[in-house]
């Protein structure tokens, strides 16, 4: 059955250790003043006005407390420092980025440390040799990418709030982006990671080396874990050489049948665009009211992609999946080698959640299925839709199968909301029913804890609760993320 949503998980409900917000005239914890002492005064944050910024990330709905410090570090020291502190005193620490999450991974615990990481935004290195950058976790996306460009290499990972996301908030989230299709997400770019642990270790895993085998797979661990095995400190991460001037290509049908077609034959035949993506008809004209664009306002979905093969071999490429469109019998569809065209394309699909947000608050969700059932699933979509009585915008990644199905509703409307809280659980059990996932690339966090116990079962999540204890056995890293401490 659909869950109500949830009161605010407190530190009481998580850890024997309650720690309650310093208020005026109380005494400030001795853990609160060996952080002043250890990181300095203009690091810790304390102001009521102050932290509750720091509450919560862009999932407006999933839970969120209130820190009783925010902390912000300058290096790896200064985030040891703070979790031996933490450690000694049992106070529980919540990682974050710039907030840009989208499922409540870094909102605020009351009581707790959360421990933002954007101070540390400097890239190390840039090695084209080796093809490889070393950063510290508060880069944003788009500045390492701007960064390797002046060395003609690419770092494909492209969230579509790359222009402030940042890299730590991706390894934590192993975010992904509109290129996942060619290029893969980010755990794929990961040499070498430094973390510190629970209780203040530094550790330094991974590699420089293409290849590397020796021992577990450590990073791998770490990325995706949504920092509650650890706090990345700095990453190695691997680059791609520049790509080339790309080729554009959009079309529109008149059913998402043909657009399922589209994309299996485009599966089938071998063709790689570096961007392949959907929009549905809610999306088409939420776009188009914000953009003013001339989309066509009546077709039930839109196609766009882009090949980065160069020359001829792109626009080769993208005739061959516009004749696949043509084959499925599309309204339109147009090939341009015209850079600026390219990207006023890409706009209105890089648009699409702005313009879904003009129509209420949105509750956007992450569901990837088999590419073989977009169709079915935005058919689903819809369906859901109308069971419920809300506005669904569909807009999502065809080349992966990554929908992001948008709910958009009136949360001052309670019985509204109920309804958004409903056809969100409908959405992912229509992932789940047709062998989708319910996350491809936002995390889980605390919007969807309990359905990662039931996407990978009893057996797995016995195992996840495993390798928490043995990395954190008290339970202080980011608690209630992901699934319950059993």
């Amino acid at each position: 059955m659909p869950r109500p949503p949830r009161a605010p998980r407190t530190v009481a409900d998580v850890t024997a250790t309650t720690v309650t917000p310093t208020s005026a005239g109380a005494a400030t914890p001795a853990w609160l003043d060996e952080l002043t002492a250890a990181l300095g005064r203009d690091s810790v944050l304390t102001d009521p006005d102050v932290t509750a910024a720091y509450a919560r990330d862009q999932a407006m709905l999933a839970p969120a407390g209130l820190p009783a410090a925010v902390v912000l570090p300058r290096t790896t020291a200064d985030v040891s420092a703070t979790m031996r502190i933490a450690h000694a005193h049992g106070v529980p620490v919540v990682p974050r980025g710039a907030g840009s999450g989208l499922a409540g991974a870094a909102n605020a615990v009351d009581g707790a440390i959360t421990l933002v990481m954007t101070r540390m935004d400097t890239v190390l290195e840039v090695s084209t040799a080796d093809r490889l950058a070393v950063v510290q976790p508060g880069v944003v996306n788009k500045a390492l990418r701007d960064e390797v460009a002046q060395h003609g290499l690419f770092y494909p990972p492209d969230p579509s709030s790359y222009d402030w996301c940042t890299i730590g908030g991706n390894l934590a989230n192993n975010s992904g982006g509109l290129c996942c299709v060619k290029y893969g997400v980010t755990t794929d770019y990961v040499l070498g990671l430094e973390v510190v642990l629970a209780d203040g270790r530094v550790l330094r895993t991974g590699r420089r080396t293409v290849k590397g085998v020796a021992g577990y797979d450590l990073p791998k661990l770490f990325v995706g874990s949504e920092g509650t095995l650890g706090v990345i400190t700095e990453a190695t991460l691997s680059l791609r050489p520049a790509p080339q001037k790309p080729v554009t290509l959009v079309a529109t049908f008149s059913s998402t049948a043909q657009t399922g077609q589209v994309v299996e034959a485009a599966v089938s035949c071998g063709v790689v665009p570096s961007l392949f993506e959907v929009m549905d008809r809610t999306c088409i004209r939420a776009v188009d009211d914000l953009l003013k664009a001339d989309l066509d306002r009546d077709a039930h979905a839109l196609l766009v992609a882009q090949s980065d093969a160069g020359g001829e071999a792109a626009v080769a490429e993208m005739e061959v999946l516009a004749q696949l469109c043509r084959d499925a019998g599309c309204e339109l569809v147009h090939v341009t080698d015209d850079a600026a065209e390219g990207d006023l394309l890409l706009a209105a699909r890089r648009m699409a959640l702005p313009a879904l947000e003009q129509l209420g608050t949105t509750l956007i969700d992450d569901v990837a299925v088999p590419r073989s059932r977009i169709a079915a699933f935005l058919d689903g979509c819809d369906a859901v839709a109308g069971e419920r009585g809300l506005v669904i915008g569909v807009v999502g990644h065809a080349g992966d199968g990554n929908m992001h199905p948008t709910i958009c509703f009136d949360p001052a409307d309670t019985e509204q909301a109920e309804r958004a809280h409903r056809a969100f659980d409908d959405i992912l059990e229509l992932g789940l029913s047709m062998g989708g996932t319910i996350t491809g690339e936002h995390g889980v966090g605390n919007l969807k804890s309990e359905w990662l116990e039931r996407e990978i079962g009893p057996v797995s999540l016995d195992v996840h609760r495993s390798i928490k204890r043995a990395l954190d056995p008290a339970g202080l890293l980011n608690p209630g993320k992901m699934f319950s401490a059993g």
